[in-house]
């Protein structure tokens, strides 16, 4: 039986609490506030795709603090940010290289060009997007959305 990311992220916290590792501890209590919280909202209980999406939404949202606070000239908020993101990010799948979301990507332009018959354009960006993050969820990968969007728009322009 393998662990869910809940009783990971609790296990993980009592050897913060135990290391007195305080800034640790808090980011790791945060992460368990949001699952609970969205498990209260469901009523069941989350599956470890659910509680990814969960933490990603975390990751993005720290991301977007860091940017607020480096232009607001608050470096010590942007750096407390950053190091909630490597704590986040222990709990989620590796994310995906460049090389490897190029390949990736390529080969998705590839299905919807055999699909349809022709080299896919802008206008089919939108399908082969919802086809790139399909295969990164089958494989278990993560990538930014973005990311993802920028990869997709490159290769449909060349």
């Amino acid at each position: 039986m393998s662990e869910t990311l809940l009783a990971r992220v609790k296990a993980e916290t009592i050897t913060a609490m135990k290391a007195h590792d305080s800034e640790r501890t808090t980011t790791l209590r945060l992460i368990t506030t949001a699952l609970r919280n969205r498990e209260i909202e469901k009523r069941v209980e989350l599956t470890d795709a659910e509680a990814q999406a969960i933490l990603g939404t975390m990751i993005k949202q720290r991301r977007d603090s860091i940017e607020q606070f480096t232009k607001g000239g608050r470096p010590e908020l942007a750096a407390k940010e950053a190091v909630e993101i490597a704590v986040i990010e222990e709990f989620l799948p590796k994310a995906l290289g460049e090389a490897e979301l190029q390949a990736l990507v390529a080969g998705s332009v590839a299905d919807a060009a055999a699909a349809s018959g022709q080299k896919p354009g802008p206008k089919e960006m939108g399908t082969v997007i919802k086809a790139v993050q399909a295969k990164l969820a089958a494989a278990g990968l993560r990538a930014e959305g973005r990311v993802v969007s920028e990869a997709v728009k490159a290769a449909l322009a060349s």
